[in-house]
């Protein structure tokens, strides 16, 4: 009998880094993610079998069911992905209890170094599969926030926030009527979120601080005009850029680019979202970042 799981991707516009630290974040979940299909296998053990947009395996391996170990175990993938299984093991106990093959597909439908969240969507669809929280298997294997993991089985726009390490997060509406303006552009790197993570652990970021990302993530709620839109995310990037003593990305890599741009997931790779028309996006074109995706085609549209 086959299983079948999905989860979203997701892209985190406000609150980056900061949200760590108790700030309140606005994430998208995104229309590309990743499925989950387990079904049985007459092979001993978990086949695992991971597919990418194209339908190419760029992963595979087995796994023994009583340790749970990869064959390949100088893969640093096998590594972790048997880190997940174990830990997802040690929330339900009962999860993997039959003796009997497995073989487990994974299909991404966006490219990996998107960023968008390869390993959150694996998360989500592995807790999901063991029938076990998937923010405290987040907790017990990568570590995090755990707003992608919230956008990863949501289908709007959520504000999400740590309170005292717990995830509180709501479903939300946007008001904007200028999505027609709004871009994201990949900047060709993949960055790495656990460094990214790392360099802000060795920051300090002030409360007064903490609490303007958050007022500003509110107030894009009432946000009804794209040059407002600007100004606030303006704010956003420029407070990042002195919590985490980086420059932001336009000052490094678009100074003569006229409107707004925000860098999105850890600073120096994946998406930037930035604001202009279709013609304006040729700027970017011509210096070789050529994939440029509108807003309403890169966020997942709410079924209510």
């Amino acid at each position: 009998m086959k299983k079948s799981f999905h989860s979203n991707g997701k892209l985190l516009l406000t609150g980056e880094y900061v949200v760590l630290d108790g700030a309140t974040a606005l994430a998208i979940p995104t229309k590309y993610g990743q499925s989950l299909e387990v079904s049985v296998s007459e092979k001993e053990g978990i086949h695992w079998k991971s597919f990418d947009e194209k339908g190419t395996v760029w992963f595979e391996d087995f796994f023994d069911l009583k340790t749970l170990e990869g064959k390949n175990q100088r893969s640093e993938l096998s590594k972790t992905l048997s880190k997940i299984i174990v830990e997802a093991k040690k929330l339900n106990p009962d999860f993997l209890s039959h003796n009997e093959g497995i073989l487990a597909e994974t299909q991404l439908d966006f490219p990996r170094n998107w960023g968008l969240g390869t390993s959150s969507t694996l998360i989500s669809n592995i807790a999901q599969w063991a029938e076990v929280d998937g923010f405290a298997l987040l907790a017990n294997s990568f570590g995090g926030s755990g707003y992608d993991i919230a956008a990863a089985q949501s289908d709007a726009p959520i504000l999400y926030e740590l309170n005292h390490g717990t995830p509180e997060f709501k479903k939300i509406k946007l008001p904007w009527n200028f999505t027609d303006s709004l871009f994201f552009v990949h900047l060709n790197e993949k960055q790495d979120s656990k460094e990214g993570i790392a360099r802000y652990r060795n920051t300090s970021a002030e409360e007064k601080n903490i609490q303007r990302i958050s007022d500003i993530s509110n107030k894009l709620l009432a946000c009804d005009s794209l040059s407002d839109f600007e100004k606030l995310m303006d704010a956003h990037e420029e407070t990042i850029s002195e919590i985490i003593n980086l420059p932001t990305i336009k000052s490094k890599l678009f100074k003569d680019f006229p409107g707004t741009i925000i860098s999105l997931g850890a600073w120096g790779g994946d998406f930037v979202l930035v604001t202009g028309d279709v013609s304006d996006m040729d700027y970017f074109k011509k210096k070789g970042f050529g994939t440029v995706i509108p807003f309403d085609e890169m966020i997942l549209k709410t079924t209510s």
